[in-house]
């Protein structure tokens, strides 16, 4: 069947559609404005899919308002993100998908964020591979990014490589829908912000970094590597001299494009180890959930333990498993057996171990010995025969992992 409908003025095939949905399906997500949840909309998706083709193919589909919702910051703030409907949401990523190709021709390998076969590991790994050849970093972090992009700018960027009027024309109007508040205020932009949690925002925030940063360090500081995730960023310079250099003139940069380096979280790091022994008011910092400070390391093959630099999960991810425990209130879970319990916990110990394990993996130690206390917990309020002796309950759970050592996926990697 030929899925092109010549009387449609855009080439967007319903086919198009359909792989859009298929993967908006898969990252889940909540309801927009509309309140449409993914079961009701699956439920009659034929119907949604259909109208948003139809509409889109003509030109003539124009965004709801998005939904504002808050979520917490690592740093105890809250972020508010932008959620469209499901259908916009669709509509979307046909276009990103549609433009990403040509975009990642010319995005930079040194931009690791929401880029196909680009991770968070690979990036941490670039860190720690160039703290060890450069002493100074420069922890980069732009205040308000999202928010405080320039609508003008960004469609310079866009018109350089897209030539599809259709393309451009919705990628205007997905910048200046409305954000609808928890009152059911509307909200109008002003030129400025495209939303975190949008499909296309990401590609659209890549391609504004691309041009504002990434391109500019290259041309005017390129003996300077970099490292950049989203709008985090580690800078690696040689001296402190030149730390400082680039830094303001980075600043100057991020003020000629519309924005600002956070003042607080912005700062100049010295990566000290046993070959550096020079004095700095900071020697760590974070970066995706992980921490870079001076750490006891292990030489391979023999040798005594020296110190390096690098990097392990960060104090603020191991309170953000530990608030998630407390979350979950493990000790009064109602399964009947400890395999319920195991079933229960294994994605949130997979997700943290496959993340939070990949350097330095018995950093974790101290997060699965409070999971081993919870546990017990749980033993003495499900059997009353332990319900007096915290000993005994150990023991219990002791002789479950010997009999059963897959059971809980830390126990497989020696985790007790």
């Amino acid at each position: 069947m030929n899925l092109w409908n010549e009387t449609k003025s855009v080439p967007i095939s319903r086919e198009m559609i359909w792989t859009a949905y298929k993967k908006v399906r898969s990252n889940q997500g909540g309801a927009g404005v509309d309140e449409i949840d993914m079961a009701k909309y699956d439920a009659n998706r034929s119907k949604y899919l259909y109208k948003l083709w139809n509409r889109m193919a003509s030109g003539s589909y124009f965004p709801p308002p998005v939904k504002e919702v808050e979520i917490s910051k690592k740093d105890g703030g809250n972020r508010k993100l932008g959620i469209p409907t499901i259908s916009d949401r669709v509509g979307q990523m046909v276009v990103k998908e549609y433009l990403e190709p040509r975009f990642e021709e010319i995005f930079s390998p040194h931009s690791y964020a929401y880029r196909p076969d680009k991770s968070a590991h690979q990036a941490l790994e670039s860190v720690r591979i160039n703290c060890r050849k450069a002493d100074w970093v420069i922890d980069l972090d732009i205040k308000g990014f999202f928010d405080n992009i320039d609508h003008g700018k960004l469609l310079k960027a866009v018109e350089k490589h897209v030539s599809e009027k259709w393309c451009i024309m919705y990628i205007k109007r997905w910048l200046q829908m409305p954000i609808q508040t928890k009152s059911g205020k509307l909200v109008q932009k002003n030129g400025k912000g495209t939303p975190q949690g949008g499909v296309i925002s990401p590609l659209m925030a890549n391609l504004f970094l691309h041009y504002a940063m990434d391109k500019w360090l290259e041309q005017t500081h390129p003996t300077v590597k970099y490292v950049r995730y989203a709008d985090d960023a580690v800078l690696h310079c040689k001296s402190k001299v030149q730390a400082d250099y680039v830094l303001r003139n980075l600043g100057k940069r991020m003020q000629a494009c519309g924005l600002e380096l956070h003042p607080e979280k912005t700062k100049i790091v010295y990566c000290k180890d046993y070959r550096r022994q020079g004095t700095h008011e900071n020697v760590k910092f974070d970066f995706l959930g992980y921490s870079f400070q001076p750490r006891s390391t292990v030489p391979r093959g023999k040798g005594k333990l020296f110190l390096g630099f690098d990097c392990a999960i960060s104090i603020s991810s191991k309170k953000r498993i530990v608030d998630k425990m407390r979350e979950l209130n493990i000790p009064k879970l109602t399964h009947k057996s400890i395999v319920g319990v195991a079933q229960f916990l294994e994605p949130h110990i997979r997700g943290w171990i496959n993340y939070y394990g990949k350097f330095r993996i018995s950093m974790l130690n101290p997060i699965f010995q409070l999971l081993n206390r919870k546990l017990v917990q749980w033993v003495r309020r499900r059997y009353k025969r332990y319900k007096t002796s915290i000993n005994r309950a150990y023991d219990w759970l002791k002789r479950i992992r010997i009999q059963f050592p897959t059971l809980f996926y830390q126990w497989q990697l020696g985790f007790y």
